[in-house]
């Protein structure tokens, strides 16, 4: 999910040029290709869409793009943009009724204990397993640290309820300079308890990130942050990248997600897609399939 940082297509194009095709180490394509049938497979299970790629559909119609998610086959969602008129306990009788479970909501850090008092209570009563922090973005070291701190704080109490909390990550956060060098990513890494915050690692976001920092192999970047971090990632965005930069359809980019699945397994792997190659409903149903058929 992403909130005003967003890179051009032409300004990636010319990251990706100036590293050169052989830097995203595939082909583009190579994702979809078929491994054999011994590989592991994503449990269909733990398949998730998050709801910011169907954002317009959900405005023209929440309750027909929900019912078309389940149609396709996806068991769980990760909310965005609220509840749309429902009470949390409204939104929840609607969901159990087409058989999909809210699993996971991208949430910010709330402004006072009350709001997240509400919050926690709300993801309490939809059944989820987590809360996430979508983004957060500042030139500021101590900005960063205060959001840490805070993170903390809200985790806590987060975990008393029986839930997960975590952070979602952009490109920014390994390619801003703190001073000396010093990236969020470093701040959020020594800061965050790792006894109660997750990472859901954007694997678009991190390649990306990879890319802006020079990487030679930026999904082995992309791998590397995931092994080093002393927080649990728990959770995935998968979203695929086109040799230019730009967000792609699953499998029909050049990010091999079978390298990194095979490196670290996750209890969600949530579909996602802010620029759908052709209609978001679309996207969701390659996202699907991509990830149910996928052997790693």
């Amino acid at each position: 999910m992403c909130y005003g940082f967003r890179p051009s297509r032409r300004s990636l194009l010319a990251a990706g040029l100036g590293l050169g095709a052989a830097a995203l180490a595939v082909t583009p394509g190579a994702a979809a290709a078929t491994p054999g049938p011994k590989g592991k497979r994503v449990p269909p299970g733990q398949i998730s869409m998050q709801l910011w790629t169907v954002r317009d559909d959900l405005n023209q119609d929440y309750d027909a793009t929900l019912k078309y998610l389940a149609k396709i086959g996806y068991p769980r969602v990760e909310l965005a943009l609220g509840y749309f008129g429902r009470t949390a306990r409204e939104l929840r009788g609607f969901l159990d009724r087409l058989g999909i479970h809210a699993t996971s909501s991208h949430d910010g850090i709330s402004p006072d204990d009350a709001a997240l008092e509400t919050k926690i209570s709300n993801a309490v009563t939809l059944g989820q397993e987590y809360i996430v922090v979508p983004f957060l973005e500042s030139d500021s070291l101590d900005q960063w640290k205060a959001w840490a701190e805070r993170m903390n704080v809200e985790a806590e109490a987060a975990r008393r309820a029986g839930l997960h909390y975590g952070y979602h990550n952009h490109a920014h956060e390994f390619t801003t300079d703190l001073g000396g060098g010093t990236t969020p990513w470093d701040v959020l890494t020594s800061e965050l308890d790792p006894k109660l915050v997750h990472l859901e690692i954007d694997i678009y976001w991190a390649v990306t990130g990879g890319v802006g920092r020079g990487a030679t192999d930026p999904v082995g970047f992309a791998i590397d942050v995931i092994r080093d971090a002393p927080q649990r990632v728990l959770q995935y965005h998968v979203k695929d990248r086109h040799l230019d930069g730009d967000m792609a359809d699953l499998g029909t980019g050049t990010i091999d997600f079978r390298r990194v699945f095979r490196a670290h397994r996750v209890r969600e792997y949530i579909v996602e897609n802010d620029t759908p190659d052709v209609t978001p409903l679309r996207t969701s149903q390659v996202g699907y399939r991509y990830l149910k058929d996928l052997r790693y």
